[in-house]
């Protein structure tokens, strides 16, 4: 029992020294002093019991400063991770907007004029396959069964309204 206590008292008092300058050495990696501490004490905790095991770790201190990286490390990697995802998965309302200027915003406007025109002037299944596409968000086989046709059918008027409209915006402006 004599040389557990005087074991944990060594590791302990390792810790309790070292403490803050293993805080400071976390703290560039994972970028804030709570997290940093957080680390650093949970490597303690890895350290201790693996300590208590393996006694004979030459440089308990670099020992201890390795898990200190490889935790915070691990943190920032999994930080980046998740910061990716949440950028990733912003929808589409989130994101900031571009303020138009009067001259894009009637532009823009002239432009929705001019698809609804040629719309007008085409069929009406691929009008309302369009609309139905485009503006509600139909798929394929909604639009069918809506217009009483194949999906096949529904395809074809859809990527015929598409590949006007993508015609009509590719002409320059007179």
């Amino acid at each position: 029992m004599g040389a557990f206590l005087d074991w944990a008292a060594d590791t302990l008092h390792l810790y309790s020294t070292h403490r803050a300058a293993l805080v400071e050495y976390a703290l560039p990696i994972v970028g804030d002093r709570a997290r940093a501490e957080d680390v650093v004490q949970e490597a303690f905790l890895k350290f201790s019991p693996q300590q208590a095991l393996n006694s004979d770790v030459q440089r308990p201190l670099g020992y201890l400063y390795r898990i200190v990286r490889n935790l915070a490390l691990d943190l920032s990697r999994r930080r980046a991770a998740e910061e990716r995802v949440l950028r990733d998965d912003r929808s589409w309302w989130l994101t900031p907007t571009s303020i138009r200027t009067p001259e894009q915003d009637f532009s823009h406007k002239e432009h929705l004029r001019e698809i609804d025109r040629m719309l007008e002037s085409s069929s009406s299944l691929v009008r309302d396959a369009v609309n139905l596409h485009r503006t509600h968000g139909f798929t394929l086989q909604q639009i069918a069964d809506a217009l009483g046709v194949s999906v096949t059918s529904a395809h074809r008027a859809v990527r015929e309204g598409l590949g006007l409209i993508a015609l009509q915006l590719s002409q320059p402006d007179d």
